[in-house]
């Protein structure tokens, strides 16, 4: 959520990049979790992130109990990188939804493949 936090070293890309979508993107519990933990870290309050989901911007899309044999074996095949939860909920919010890409700034996301073999879209900074 770099577009949240100004001064970060992707804010400018990351608050571009935001023009171009419509809402409701979607996300998971953990990536709000790391996310919120992350705007802290810097400096920030969460404020903005609750914001974004009392108004609809931002939608929880995955529920980490009915998908948890999808996301065990997801973090079991990636346990050498290691995946985190946040990112095995993306992983698979992008087998649920096969038109979206994932808006990252985490370069694992060009190692992981959805539904074993294929490259999951994504947009990130070069």
């Amino acid at each position: 959520m770099s577009f949240l936090a100004s001064g970060l070293r992707h804010h400018a890309w990351a608050c571009e990049q935001w023009k171009f979508y419509r809402p409701p993107l979607l996300t998971c519990e953990p990536v709000l979790s790391e996310a919120a933990f992350l705007l802290q870290r810097e400096g920030h309050e969460a404020d903005a992130l609750f914001a974004l989901l009392e108004r609809g911007v931002i939608r929880i899309a995955l529920d980490v109990e009915e998908e948890q044999a999808d996301l065990r074996a997801l973090m079991h095949r990636y346990r050498n990188r290691p995946m985190s939860l946040a990112d095995a909920c993306l992983v698979r919010l992008s087998e649920l939804h096969a038109a979206g890409e994932v808006f990252t700034l985490d370069s694992d996301f060009r190692i992981y493949r959805r539904h074993g073999n294929k490259v999951i879209p994504v947009l990130m900074p070069d």
